[in-house]
């Protein structure tokens, strides 16, 4: 087969599965290290407010429930502005849209280093939650205009890993600064934490202004041939795909899946988005003060989390299940969070407690994901995954303010964390109902 372009008289598109492969193994080095940097960038800056809190709440005056409420925030701005940031990405491109993103998102974070209040700092963190909006949306929407459908679950997966790897350099990085930089031009640690982490996106501006491109037809790097490779097999799903968008949403509603596989979406991102919060607390709580050392092991649940994330997700793969390694992973971050009040007195197994958790609910995260395709009918599944992922962010902006009540009614970490761990049963649960109530509806057992 061959295809006539402007730029070479004669592609030829014969070659096979080897030149395919080729040409996407080419692509996942390319797109995903700059993707996946980005991303990484922005989880440090929208969950280094944990580390922050370990010493602004005294500086300023806040509550307990006050952090929970402006950590949950940031969510609220998020999920206002995230479709219409994808909307403009889909008129203006990547380039510009993440350009876009990541001047906002540094002046935001510097901003935070300004705050000296309750009110600026809710208004912060929802302007940052705004800024950040299009980011995660827009990384899955720009690479459905480089990868086929039936390759691109190992991109949207290897972009899921910076979560996790987020962690892991945030703690350390966190901790070191707020270690040294204390008083430095008589600034308080945590305002240095806040101006000197809105520096990464800055410069990657000018990464992403040389290195990001549009499409496969701008990318300088690829060749005619591989560029009409590309665009073969996108044309492929484009007309393999039937038009459902106008009863998508009303199909997905009516899905009593849906509503299960909401459950576990909910708390499935509560426990992500408090396990960043909360681990420094958790951690310095311990008895630990030395912010350095806590930086270095909230980093160890993160390497664990990461690990098992990957050997989850390969077993499910293999054994074509995701029911039960959704739901047992679930379980395991249960069982983590409601250890952790046992253990509060020491500092060794409260860190090994925190390993369970993160690796729980990390590992949860790539079999639940590619369950709401095979249980939701293709009518459906448009639509509900775009609501399940809505709705789910529910659980982020909510239970930081609920844990950060609880904690402060009860003057202790275990109600907030009790309630965290009856999350993911719930979810647990939910997702073990799906299958009861009906078979999924794809071949690959859920």
């Amino acid at each position: 087969m061959t295809i006539r372009t402007s730029a070479s008289p004669t592609i030829d598109l014969s070659a096979g599965a080897t030149a395919d492969n080729a040409v996407y193994k080419k692509l996942l080095w390319r797109l995903m290290p700059l993707l996946m940097l980005l991303y990484i960038v922005a989880f440090i800056d929208r969950s280094n407010v944990g580390f922050a809190k370990l010493n602004f709440l005294r500086d300023l005056g806040l509550s307990e429930t006050v952090f929970g409420i402006g950590a949950g925030v940031f969510y609220a701005g998020y999920m206002l502005f995230e479709i219409p940031s994808n909307m403009l990405l889909a008129k203006i491109g990547a380039r510009k849209t993440f350009l876009r993103i990541m001047l906002l998102w540094a002046v935001c974070s510097a901003g935070l280093a300004a705050m000296s209040g309750q009110n600026s700092y809710y208004l912060w963190r929802f302007l940052l939650g705004a800024s950040e909006a299009g980011l995660f949306p827009g990384i899955l929407l720009y690479l459905t205009y480089w990868v086929p459908v039936s390759r691109r679950a190992r991109f949207t997966a290897l972009f899921m890993a910076s979560i996790p790897i987020a962690g892991v350099i945030g703690g350390p990085l966190s901790g070191l600064i707020m270690h040294t930089m204390n008083g430095v031009a008589g600034l308080h640690s945590w305002r240095w934490l806040f101006l000197i982490e809105g520096i990464p996106p800055l410069l990657l501006v000018f990464v992403v202004l040389r290195l990001l491109h549009d499409t496969p037809a701008n990318a300088p790097w690829l060749t005619p041939n591989e560029v009409a490779i590309i665009e073969r097999d996108l044309r492929a799903d484009r007309e393999a795909t039937v038009s459902t968008a106008h009863k998508s949403f009303g199909q997905a509603l009516l899905s009593p899946r849906f509503y299960l596989l909401t459950g576990m979406g909910v708390a499935l991102l509560a426990s992500t988005s408090n396990v960043f919060f909360w681990l420094p607390t958790i951690i310095n709580r311990t008895g630990i003060t030395d912010l350095w050392t806590i930086g270095v092991l909230s980093s160890l649940p993160f390497i664990a989390g990461f690990v098992c994330q990957y050997f989850v997700a390969r077993h499910s793969d293999a054994r074509k299940e995701r029911r039960w390694h959704a739901a047992l992973s679930g379980v395991a971050a249960a069982i983590g969070w409601a250890a952790l009040p046992l253990v509060s007195a020491d500092p060794a197994l409260s860190v090994v407690a925190l390993i369970v958790t993160a690796a729980g609910t990390f590992a949860a995260m790539g079999p639940f994901w590619s369950m709401p395709s095979l249980y939701l009918s293709k009518e459906a599944a448009a639509g509900g995954i775009a609501l399940i992922s809505t709705l789910a962010g529910l659980g982020s902006l909510v239970s930081p303010g609920i844990v950060g009540w609880l904690n402060q009614t009860t003057h202790t970490l275990a109600a907030g964390q009790y309630y965290l761990a009856a999350l993911m049963i719930i979810g647990a649960t939910t997702v073990i109902a799906i299958g009861r109530h009906d078979r999924p509806i794809k071949t690959d057992r859920a």
